[in-house]
């Protein structure tokens, strides 16, 4: 015997060249209350909404993740050099002593 009930979806947003930050999809997960109460207590203490925070914390875990895996490809010359480059102390500069006398959101 047929189903006679319908199935509903979810209309998407169409994408504009007006509008290019149009949300167009959305992504479920299943959580539990307390991990959800963690996530929430979070947003709320850097100001934003449930979505921005974990679409925020996403996209960073994404890019660590390519980032971590991303092959750089040098020839031996020029990799001597980068090696030299990251050896080397930083040269003290206003930037450099401005980063240095910053107080961390933390302490």
């Amino acid at each position: 015997m047929p189903s006679t009930a319908k199935r509903i979806t979810t209309p998407r947003r169409r994408v504009t060249k007006a509008k290019p930050s149009v949300t167009v999809g959305a992504v479920n997960i299943r959580i539990r209350p307390e991990e959800r109460a963690l996530i929430d207590q979070a947003a709320v203490l850097s100001g934003k909404s449930r979505s921005e925070f974990m679409l925020e914390a996403a996209r960073r875990a994404a890019t660590d993740a390519i980032l971590d895996r991303t092959l750089l490809r040098l020839e031996p010359a020029a990799f001597a050099r980068f090696l030299a480059m990251l050896d080397a102390p930083p040269q003290p500069n206003e930037k450099l002593r401005k980063l240095l006398k910053t107080t961390p959101p933390w302490g």
